[in-house]
C-alpha cells in the first residue's frame, strides 16, 4: 500500500508539472505576441482634449479638488494593505511570496501622490507620473496572481522583468511624446494583456489560498473604474456633484481595499509541492 501510494504522489506531481508547463507555455505566447502587436500596431497619439476634465473647481485652495483629492483612496488601501502584508495578518506559505503585494501596494501609494501630483495641473510632463506607478501596481498584482496559481518560483522571479516592461511603455510614450509623434499603443496592450491575464487566471486555475475569486471583485471595480472614466462630464452633468474621473479615483482605489480584506481573511488549502 505505502508503494502504491508513493506511485500515485509522483503520477500526480508529473500530471501537474506537464499542465502547468503548458499553462506557462500559453502564458508565455500571449506575452510575446502582445510584444509583437505593440512593435507592429499603428500609432496610438495621446488625444488632444485628454487633460480637460469635466470638474475643474476649486477648494481649500487647491485647483480641481475633486480629481485630486480623490486619491486619498489609494494612499488609504496602499498603506493599509502594507501594515496587512509587514504586520503578519496576511497568511503566506513562503515570506517571498509577500513581494509582490508589498510592491502592488507600494505602487498604490505612489499612484496616490503621482494621480495627485498630475490632476493639480494636468499636462503631459505630470501624466508621465500618473502613469507610472499605475503599471507597478498592475504588474505586482499580476505577479502574485502567477504566483499563487502557476508557481511560486516563476512568479516572483517575474516581477522584476515585469515592472522593467510595464515602465517601459510609459517611458517610450513620454518619449515619443517628446519626439512630436506620441504613442499609446504599448500602453495601452500592457493594460488590456495584464487585465486578460487575471482574469484567465481567476477563472481557470484556483489559488493555493481560501478566497482565490475576490480577484474577480477586484476586477468588477477596475472596470467600474473605466466606465466611470469614460463618463467624466455625463455623470457630473448630473447636479456638479462629482465627476466620472472623481468616481474612477474612488472605484479603482476600492480595488485595493479588497486584496486588503482577501489578505487579511484567507487561508493555505492547497501545498506548494504542486506548484512550479
Amino acid at each position: 500500500m505505502p508503494l502504491r501510494t508513493s506511485a500515485a504522489e509522483r503520477f500526480a506531481g508529473a500530471t501537474t508539472a506537464t499542465a502547468n508547463s503548458r499553462r506557462i507555455g500559453w502564458l508565455v505566447a500571449l506575452t510575446v505576441l502582445c510584444i509583437v502587436a505593440a512593435l507592429v500596431a499603428p500609432a496610438l497619439p495621446q488625444p488632444g482634449t485628454y487633460h480637460a476634465f469635466a470638474d475643474q473647481r476649486g477648494a481649500l485652495g487647491i485647483p480641481n479638488f475633486g480629481d485630486v483629492a480623490s486619491n486619498a483612496g489609494f494612499l488609504i488601501a496602499g498603506l493599509a494593505g502594507l501594515a496587512i502584508v509587514l504586520g503578519g495578518r496576511a497568511r503566506f506559505e513562503f515570506s517571498s511570496e509577500r513581494w509582490p503585494w508589498i510592491v502592488f501596494f507600494a505602487g498604490l501609494v505612489l499612484t496616490a501622490f503621482g494621480s495627485a501630483y498630475y490632476h493639480l495641473a494636468p499636462d503631459n510632463e505630470r501624466l508621465f507620473w500618473d502613469r507610472l506607478p499605475i503599471t507597478v501596481a498592475l504588474m505586482a498584482l499580476l505577479s502574485s496572481q502567477i504566483v499563487e496559481r502557476i508557481g511560486v518560483r516563476v512568479g516572483v522571479a517575474l516581477l522584476v522583468p515585469m515592472l522593467v516592461i510595464g515602465a517601459a511603455t510609459v517611458v517610450y510614450w513620454r518619449a515619443t511624446e517628446l519626439a512630436g509623434a506620441g504613442n499609446l499603443m504599448p500602453y495601452v496592450i500592457l493594460q488590456g494583456y495584464t487585465v486578460l491575464i487575471m482574469l484567465w487566471l481567476a477563472l481557470a486555475l484556483p489559488s493555493r489560498y481560501t478566497r482565490g475569486t475576490d480577484i474577480l471583485w477586484i476586477f468588477a471595480w477596475y472596470v467600474l473604474a473605466k466606465v466611470f472614466e469614460a463618463l467624466d462630464v455625463q455623470i457630473f452633468a448630473i447636479g456638479n456633484v462629482i465627476s466620472g474621473h472623481s468616481l474612477k479615483h474612488v472605484a479603482a482605489a476600492m480595488s485595493g481595499f479588497v486584496a486588503c480584506a482577501m489578505l487579511a481573511r484567507r487561508k493555505l488549502v492547497a501545498p506548494v509541492q504542486r506548484m512550479l
